[in-house]
């Protein structure tokens, strides 16, 4: 496993997102010797989407006012439809979103995620996957959509569902212990 002692991560959430898709990257990263930070709207707790239900909350350790990339080495975006319906409608959130591209850092995507990569329109001609039911989005803004558990485009890491977490979890801390990627960009 890959060494990410002194890397900063952070995790872009809001209420509904998927449990597991927080929790197991954010454990990966932590087992690979990543800080991790979540990143909300407000400060608090947020409540996670789990078993088609609310599930477990989870603190939030910085809000969207208090932090930038440039506080960060990689962003993490979980999945489930709620969470990022809410977070595309903030601009802010958007904003966060596409100075990771800006600035050539890794991302990862998972599940309903990439509806905030569509809005930050970073997607044009890059390789990605995301649930199959937001398949029409992620083509209609620009991407070429693959039904694969794990794709991985320049520094852009992105999957389909919680079933594809291990995959997953293991291409974002590689390319978390990469680095940038100039060809991260929007």
């Amino acid at each position: 496993m890959e060494n990410l002692n002194r890397k900063k991560v952070a995790i872009l959430a809001t209420n509904g997102f998927e449990e597991s898709e927080l929790r197991e990257p954010k454990r990966a990263l932590e087992e690979a010797g990543a800080d991790v930070d979540i990143i909300s709207l407000q400060s608090g707790e947020i409540k996670s989407w789990a078993d088609g239900d609310w599930g477990k909350k989870y603190q939030v350790d910085k809000t969207l006012n208090e932090v930038t990339q440039d506080d960060y080495d990689a962003l993490v975006l979980p999945g489930g439809v709620i969470n990022p319906d809410l977070l595309r409608r903030e601009e802010k959130a958007i904003d966060f979103v596409r100075s990771f591209f800006d600035h050539h850092k890794p991302v990862a995507a998972i599940c309903h995620a990439p509806w905030l990569l569509a809005e930050a329109g970073v997607l044009k001609g890059r390789e990605i996957t995301s649930f199959s039911s937001i398949k029409t989005d992620i083509i209609n803004a620009g991407a070429n959509w693959r039904d694969e558990e794990v794709v991985v485009d320049s520094g852009l890491v992105t999957s389909r569902k919680p079933d594809d977490l291990p995959a997953f979890n293991s291409k974002l801390v590689e390319e978390v212990y990469e680095g940038k990627h100039e060809e991260q960009t929007v």
